[in-house]
């Protein structure tokens, strides 16, 4: 969806939709480290800056790969240009389903930025009316030829209640 179509409705949405690409977002230390504490796993290649330069393979720390997947509800928030209106009683509300498919192509290393692109793939309507949803979805890594990460996201949509 391009910014002039980002408020069509969940419902008008047809497999093969281009959904946008988001902003960039830099991938902080900070942000690694603080996914690092909450997630208790500390590896030092990915929270220790001093060690990753001189122990790691990338010259330096680098984002964990659940970090990236993490992403992906606020890449897309950012591509269709919009986010929950906070009242699924009114608007309806997504449910994470879980990946067809998912790769971890490329690492991002601290500082760099990513963004996603998305586009709906399928689209169907189960008997309790829901939109089960999957999205195409590319994180690229700003100045990288590589994608940092290529996925299915099977994502499940409640419509507001009637």
């Amino acid at each position: 969806m391009t910014n002039a179509t980002a408020r069509r409705t969940v419902e008008s949405l047809q497999p093969g939709d281009d959904l946008g690409t988001s902003p960039w977002i830099a991938v902080t230390q900070e942000m690694i480290d603080g996914f690092g504490a909450i997630t208790s796993d500390l590896d030092p290649i990915h929270v220790d800056p001093v060690w990753a330069q001189k122990n790691g393979p990338f010259g330096g720390t680098i984002a964990f790969g659940f970090l990236t997947v993490s992403l992906l509800t606020h890449l897309l928030h950012g591509a269709v240009g919009n986010a929950p209106d906070g009242d699924p009683q009114a608007s309806g509300y997504y449910l994470n389903y879980g990946f067809d498919r998912l790769r971890l192509v490329s690492p991002v290393r601290a500082g760099k930025a990513v963004r996603g692109h998305f586009r709906l793939t399928d689209r169907t309507r189960d008997a309790r009316q829901r939109l089960m949803m999957t999205f195409h979805c590319t994180v690229e890594i700003e100045g990288e030829e590589r994608p940092a990460l290529v996925a299915d996201w099977l994502t499940v949509w409640v419509p507001p209640e009637a």
